[in-house]
């Protein structure tokens, strides 16, 4: 079984150095469009790291499944590393992207709903 909770542990420490960087690294070196990707992919990074730790501590409970974890995990990281990468000068193009993992990240939410839904029914 894949250790989510050290996943979003790793995340969560990403986001921290990636949000600092963006603070005081590179701030005078893009225009406010560039910066404003790179805040909006830390916000992201680090609300749904804090979730995948949730939903670590739901699986090892037996509430949350496998596929809830690996729907947000793989959709933050073409989210926000979308987002990354054009800050830093990837083509604009890069953003077609995006949306492909926020709705990774919508199907990784409703999927917790669901199968919370269906432990509740079947209780």
């Amino acid at each position: 079984m894949v250790n989510w909770i050290g996943i979003a542990a790793i995340n969560l420490a990403i986001a921290v150095a990636l949000g600092a960087f963006g603070a005081h690294s590179i701030k005078n070196m893009v225009n406010a469009q560039q910066l404003e990707w790179w805040h909006t992919a830390t916000l992201y990074l680090f609300i749904h790291a804090l979730g995948l730790l949730l939903v670590g501590i739901l699986i090892r409970l037996n509430i949350a499944t496998q596929t809830t974890a690996w729907l947000l995990q793989v959709g933050v990281i073409i989210f926000a590393g979308s987002l990354f990468a054009m800050t830093l000068g990837a083509p604009r193009w890069f953003g077609a992207v995006t949306p492909i993992g926020g709705v990774l990240m919508i199907a990784g939410w409703a999927w917790l709903a669901v199968t919370a839904f269906r432990l509740n029914n079947a209780t």
